[in-house]
């Protein structure tokens, strides 16, 4: 099946080959745009349609980006296809569970504004998410008019990994959206992250998403209010669909080794210097890690954090697991009560 209308909203080889040879049966192929407590809003090659949300369901749990497969008779879906990639992080409160952002998604623009909200701490916690989940990262620093040295600020993100892209621009001047159209092009997905009131609905609208809500800053600590309430899937006019997130409040790393291990991998690599395996990085004898800090090789705040994101991603990781272990044992439990009450009717 090649079809440019599923092409220009994100449909690969990848996907295609998922499908069976024989599907017995008229089908509908179509991509997850919104996910509302009774409606899915989804894109197939007659356009947008909504469905029950227990229909879209019925082929598991659903994102925004995934692609399903409809019986066209009824509109319920048969089958969620394999997700590319992935982007979920810990769900806000204490309970530990994972939530997903959205599915398949191609690059990811990392946004921060250039005024009280810098902070490559956060940043580095954003690009682990996208390395963890494969996504290409583009860093995109707004509000370029509220910063004197907006070139600094760059140059500071540039250096948080190699080969990072940052964009600086003010985004209410749509000409300079332009930088940012390569990843935007026809059948590309690309995800906006970042907290609230850094400009990613303004961002939006200069990349043609339309007319999204946007709202101000504080005044007083220069953050945002969410203007964004949900997530949803917007076609572009440079041919590519952009996936809107509300911001961000709090972001908590789930399991995500491989993610922090690539963002970090040069702290990783000074570490292995260290003459013990098993040094603390607290005044060890022989400690590398020292001596690049106090040469200026390696930024203590990089360290630091790094410490602290590996620290909180470990944590919840061993709790998502435990959390999924748990769901094994009760869905186990629940099947053999079934089959007790099933073989006692007989």
């Amino acid at each position: 099946m090649d079809n440019p209308k599923l092409r220009a909203i994100g449909w690969k080889p990848f996907f295609q080959q998922q499908l069976p040879a024989d599907r017995g049966g008229a089908v509908v192929i179509a991509r997850v745009s919104a996910h509302f407590s009774s409606r899915v809003h989804l894109l197939g090659e007659a356009g947008e349609f909504q469905v029950p949300v227990q229909n879209a369901e019925a082929a598991g749990e659903i994102a925004v980006g995934d692609w399903l497969v409809f019986n066209a008779e009824d509109q319920r879906a048969i089958q969620r296809l394999e997700r590319q990639t992935l982007l979920y992080r810990k769900a806000a409160g204490e309970e530990v569970k994972p939530q997903i952002v959205a599915a398949n998604i191609d690059s990811l623009f990392i946004v921060c504004s250039c005024n009280e909200d810098f902070n490559l701490s956060r940043i580095e916690r954003y690009l682990a998410l996208s390395f963890q989940t494969g996504a290409t990262p583009v860093v995109v620093l707004t509000k370029a008019d509220l910063c004197e040295d907006p070139a600094a600020l760059r140059q500071q993100a540039e250096k948080l990994h190699d080969g990072l892209v940052v964009e600086t621009l003010d985004a209410r001047e749509i000409t300079q959206a332009d930088v940012l159209k390569s990843w935007c092009g026809p059948g590309q997905t690309v995800a906006l992250l970042g907290s609230s009131g850094v400009g990613k609905s303004t961002l939006a609208n200069a990349l043609g998403a339309g007319d999204l809500s946007t709202g101000g800053i504080r005044e007083d600590d220069g953050k945002g209010r969410h203007t964004t309430t949900s997530r949803s899937l917007h076609l572009l006019p440079s041919g590519g669909v952009l996936v809107d997130n509300p911001g961000v409040r709090e972001l908590q790393l789930p399991d995500c080794e491989d993610g922090l291990n690539t963002l970090f991998e040069d702290v990783l690599r000074i570490a292995d210097e260290c003459r013990f395996s098993n040094c603390s990085h607290e005044g060890d004898a022989g400690c590398a890690i020292r001596a690049a800090i106090e040469s200026g090789e390696l930024d203590e705040r990089r360290f630091a954090n790094f410490q602290k994101l590996n620290a909180e991603q470990a944590h919840n990781a061993r709790s998502l697991a435990e959390r999924r272990d748990r769901d094994r044992k009760t869905g186990k439990m629940y099947k053999s009560i079934i089959a007790n009450k099933r073989r006692r009717q007989k």
